[in-house]
């Protein structure tokens, strides 16, 4: 059986993503490969069914790897307007927000992948809420929401912790 363009063009896209040093758009692989947008959607849809392990994130896909280090959740509350401050914390103290996610009544468990991991990647995500007139997921929640934390070791974990618990965001019952 021989291969199609298409074929040969994900398997490009999916060597590109392994290579790749963080998140590539769904924009520059179409400029790359010179086809649509749209159709690099539909090519990442089909390497997602054939069992590739592709995340969307606000910034582009990167392949699903699970880094070294520890991984926690933490339960944040604030308000909308103290989003910035709150992923400052976590990424100033060495961690990488990796999602977050609420609990919606009617579809249960939403997440969103975020992968923020310094001040530039909150910038960038904070100018892409305010450019799509977005609202967060915690909007859906009053404020409420749990966030993965990514770091190198425990004590940088608690260290986030810390720095969360101090500027007042962790939801304490």
């Amino acid at each position: 059986m021989e291969r199609s363009a298409a074929q040969d063009r994900r398997k490009a896209v999916e060597q590109m993503l392994e290579e790749a040093g963080g998140p590539v758009s769904a924009t520059a692989l179409a400029r790359r490969f010179s086809v649509s947008r749209q159709i690099i959607v539909g090519d990442v849809a089909l390497l997602r069914a054939a069992g590739a392990d592709i995340v969307a994130t606000p910034r582009g896909y990167v392949l699903g790897r699970r880094p070294a280090g520890v991984e926690r959740r933490v339960a944040c509350v604030h308000a909308p307007e103290e989003m910035e401050a709150e992923l400052n914390a976590i990424v100033d103290a060495g961690g990488e927000v990796a999602d977050v996610i609420v609990e919606h009544p009617v579809y249960g468990q939403l997440t969103g992948i975020l992968g923020v991991r310094s001040r530039y990647d909150v910038q960038e995500f904070l100018r892409r809420v305010a450019a799509d007139s977005a609202r967060p997921l915690s909007d859906l929640t009053g404020g409420i929401h749990l966030h993965t934390i990514r770091c190198k070791d425990e004590k940088t974990f608690q260290r986030i912790q810390n720095s969360l618990e101090k500027a007042g965001f962790l939801l304490d019952m």
